[in-house]
């Protein structure tokens, strides 16, 4: 894409905008989020004790990426971020960063990413990590534009950072890696769907072709969050089956997943905002307990 701004003293910015800024820019939530998922995959592919090292590598570089491909995609949706609510208060649609300062910084950070992981961890790990910056990047955030689609595509670079984390520990991709990467690719189906009704106007006015936008009884959209949080419940079960994890991973397993299932019925049921909401929460704290159970009952 190209970008088009004028002329700008990027260390002026900086200085105007303040660092703090940048920091938001990497959408720290989010950011947060890949480095636990990227860790615990780590953690669950060291066969041995924990090379310290290589596990920090691992986090910066990834991190590095993350919040390149985060400032980068700002870049690319500040137009369309300044229609909506929600995103217009960001440093881009904000007018307290140019795009020219966000290109230069999101692109340093991912492009040194993508070399550190190389370097410090493996090739593939950073094969990965440019297979999600670019998907992120040049697929899914152009497809929310064109195809209510774009949610199960832009799960698929979201999926990838705990086998990352798998790779920069094991060197291969296997079975349990992509089984880390089937449960984040179907949690954060039905968490999105959540978030996008509870949104679906201010997307609609912003041009996104959502899910609830395009189906605006709901009818799918409440389907769709049942059969993922349907379709999650085995899949979680994997870490079990590839014996990464034991039976208190299993029973947790069974009764989150059943949590989730429920309230995504119950939101299928009724389609209020309210029930999106608890569908939201309930994804939210899903996950981390979850991989803290994987973490905890790892088999050694």
């Amino acid at each position: 894409m190209k970008v088009s701004a004028p002329s700008l003293d990027v260390p002026q910015t900086i200085e105007k905008a303040g660092w703090g800024v940048f920091l938001e820019l990497t959408k720290a939530r989010l950011t947060a989020l890949v480095l636990v998922t990227t860790f615990v995959g780590f953690y669950l592919g060291v066969r041995e004790s924990i090379d310290y090292l290589l596990m920090l590598n691992t986090l910066l570089g990834t991190g590095l990426v993350a919040g390149g491909a985060a400032a980068l995609n700002q870049l690319l949706e500040r137009e369309f971020d300044a229609k909506m609510r929600r995103t217009a208060s960001r440093p881009l649609p904000s007018g307290r960063l140019q795009p020219d300062a966000v290109l230069i910084f999101g692109g340093i950070c991912a492009g040194i990413g993508l070399i550190y992981l190389a370097l410090t961890v493996n090739l593939l790990t950073s094969l990965l990590g440019a297979v999600t910056l670019t998907s992120y990047l040049f697929v899914y955030t152009p497809l929310k534009r064109v195809t209510s689609l774009n949610t199960m595509v832009g799960a698929i670079p979201g999926a990838l950072p705990p086998l990352m984390g798998w790779t920069a520990a094991r060197g291969e991709v296997s079975g349990e890696g992509w089984a880390l990467f089937a449960i984040l690719f179907f949690w954060q189906l039905p968490h999105f769907l959540a978030i996008a009704w509870i949104y679906r106007d201010e997307y609609e006015e912003a041009g996104f072709a959502m899910l609830p936008v395009v189906d605006p009884g709901g009818r799918s959209t409440g389907r769709q969050a049942v059969s993922h949080t349907l379709g999650l419940l085995p899949i979680s079960l994997l870490p079990f089956l590839f014996k990464l994890a034991g039976v208190l991973y299993l029973v947790g397993a069974l009764v989150l997943g059943l949590v989730f299932i429920w309230f995504a019925i119950q939101f299928s049921r009724h389609l209020t905002e309210a029930r999106a909401r608890q569908l939201f929460y309930t994804s939210i704290i899903y996950l981390p307990l979850l991989l803290g159970l994987m973490v905890l009952d790892k088999i050694k």
